[in-house]
């Protein structure tokens, strides 16, 4: 077994021994759990892609222009579809040269990158697969750049592991870098559970593809069917908890974790949370990572932020909001 599926074996089996029970969202991504987080991304009670997008078509322009970077870094990429308006904006600025599309699905990676190097001809396009927790490699990468991480896919991590998420980019970043970080604010639970339990189901199918997956990445037996899909509103915690709740008592093998899984009805495994944000609390868990916060924009009706940060030691310029 290779180092990253030993990795993942090990975290499989921890997860799924713990209590609660949980996975982690990586088993959410394979090529088919892309299409179908495209496909909510269209769903109208989805509203984060339309609201970031919204900001970026407002103000790449303005992005591009304080960063002034030749090459951009964009950490769980997926398909780049928003990421194309700052590539435009940059490309037109005239000083990109560079794309480094970073996601944990290499054959979506792939398609992607055929795709951008078709629609940008002129720019280098070079992916880069592993987890986006794993920002060494690409923020390694020499030259001055921008690193892009959209989507409100920081919600996804818990405290902690935002934290040295943060702290690993905050190290990274050299004098003329910059962080772009997208984050989904706090609305109403109405709201937010309508966005993660659509009326076509398509989240539903999203969150069972993490069964499927580990089926065929670590030899398990689950039956996606067997377990319903439950959406929950954690007020305390400011987050939507996305699980799997077993129907029926069930028995199950996930023979690359070497594991033998006993579920009681009713148990339920936690594959996914998606935290929601103030605006103080993104500037102090930047700041916390050594992350000054230059400017925030958000969408017309106040969704969604996409926050522009830099290294605090080399940033001297005023901050705003």
């Amino acid at each position: 077994m290779t180092t990253t599926l030993t990795r993942l074996a090990d975290e499989v089996r921890s997860g799924l021994a713990a209590q609660p029970r949980v996975l982690s969202p990586r088993w959410l991504y394979d090529a088919n759990g892309a299409t179908l987080f495209d496909e909510i991304t269209r769903l109208p009670e989805y509203y984060p892609y339309a609201a970031e997008r919204a900001i970026l078509e407002a103000h790449s322009g303005e992005i591009v222009a304080t960063t002034m970077v030749p090459t951009i870094v964009e950490l769980g990429s997926g398909r780049s579809e928003k990421t194309r308006l700052l590539l435009d904006a940059a490309i037109a600025d005239g000083r990109l040269d560079r794309f480094v599309p970073f996601d944990v699905s290499n054959e979506s990676l792939e398609e992607a990158a055929d795709r951008l190097r078709q629609a940008y001809p002129g720019l280098r396009i070079d992916p880069v697969a592993g987890d986006f927790t794993d920002v060494l490699g690409p923020l390694r990468s020499p030259g001055r750049k921008m690193v892009v991480f959209l989507g409100g896919t920081i919600g996804n991590l818990y405290p902690a592991e935002r934290a040295e998420f943060l702290s690993n980019v905050g190290n990274l970043l050299r004098p003329g870098d910059w962080f772009l970080l997208g984050t989904d604010l706090v609305k109403s639970a109405d709201r937010l559970i309508a966005a993660y339990d659509d009326s076509m189901g398509v989240t539903a199918e999203f969150v069972r593809n993490s069964l499927r997956v580990l089926n065929r990445e670590m030899d398990a037996d689950f039956d996606p069917y067997a377990f319903d899909y439950v959406p929950l509103w954690d007020g305390h915690e400011h987050r939507m908890d996305l699980r799997l709740r077993a129907r029926d008592a069930q028995h199950i093998h996930v023979t690359g974790a070497a594991l033998d899984l006993d579920l009681a009805a009713g148990e339920e495994i936690r594959v996914e949370i998606s935290t929601k944000f103030t605006h103080g609390q993104v500037r102090a868990e930047l700041a916390a990572a050594g992350l000054s916060a230059y400017k925030t924009w958000t969408d017309p009706a106040g969704d969604f932020a996409l926050t522009l940060a830099a290294s605090s030691s080399q940033d001297e310029t005023p901050r705003t909001s």
